[in-house]
């Protein structure tokens, strides 16, 4: 899997949600970068991509491990370690990075509270130093403000290489997403991203919070009460 770029993760102490964004320019990168799970851990795989960090990694954060640990034991396990970045925060606000010594300049991490940045390849330290920024300036619903950072990142000059693909996920009480988008390959994908964002809104965010999950074992399925959920709250794009 070639390198990636830059992402973020991130929790919402107010609701418990957790959320990861990544951008890049590589085809498809949240196929495999970022995982999400709602009341576990938000864990993001990167550089040269060990799909299998994610794998196992949720699995031992599922039984609330300390991020620390589960990275070091990741990384012990992996020959590759020095060509791979990974960060993880769980749904404790803890937070653990690790960027690989042969990771491509330039390359690193900062963290903030209940948020975490982490890149490599990009056009400077200030692209994640940026979006950290921008992050915890943002205002709003947690994905506006996952978009909102990345945006800032890339406007400090995001991945050398150019841009092509982005994703972002948010999950807050059930292990399926709240939101789950991605622009796999397009001339400006954060700009793409943003806009799925806005259509999720008309409808989807709406029906979304009937669907059935941990609070509800049947979710809601009258489809009056969908369609005046969504004739009411639904945000048609501007």
């Amino acid at each position: 899997m070639a390198r990636m770029t830059w992402s973020i993760l991130a929790r919402d102490p107010a609701t418990g949600a957790l959320g990861a964004a990544v951008a890049t320019r590589f085809f498809a990168v949240g196929a495999l970068a970022i995982h999400v799970e709602g009341g576990v851990a938000a864990l993001a795989t990167q550089a040269l991509i060990n799909p299998m960090y994610a794998v196992t990694g949720m699995a031992r954060l599922r039984s609330s491990e300390a991020p620390d640990a589960i990275v070091a034991a990741l990384l012990e396990a992996d020959a590759g370690r020095d060509h791979r970045q990974l960060h993880i925060l769980d749904t404790q606000g803890r937070i653990a990075q690790h960027t690989g010594r042969a990771c491509i300049a330039w390359c690193g991490s900062v963290r903030g509270t209940d948020v975490s940045v982490a890149g490599n390849m990009l056009a400077g330290s200030a692209v994640i130093e940026r979006t950290l920024e921008a992050f915890l300036n943002a205002t709003g619903p947690l994905a506006e403000r996952l978009l909102t950072a990345l945006e800032a990142g890339e406007a400090a000059g995001g991945d050398k290489r150019g841009k092509q693909s982005a994703a972002l996920k948010v999950c807050t009480g059930d292990p399926f997403p709240d939101l789950d988008i991605r622009t796999d390959d397009h001339p400006d994908p954060l700009h793409e991203l943003r806009r799925l964002y806005a259509v999720s809104q008309e409808k989807f965010a709406v029906f979304r919070r009937f669907l059935a999950g941990a609070d509800s074992p049947c979710g809601v399925f009258d489809r009056v009460v969908l369609d005046a959920a969504i004739a009411r709250d639904g945000k048609p794009p501007a």
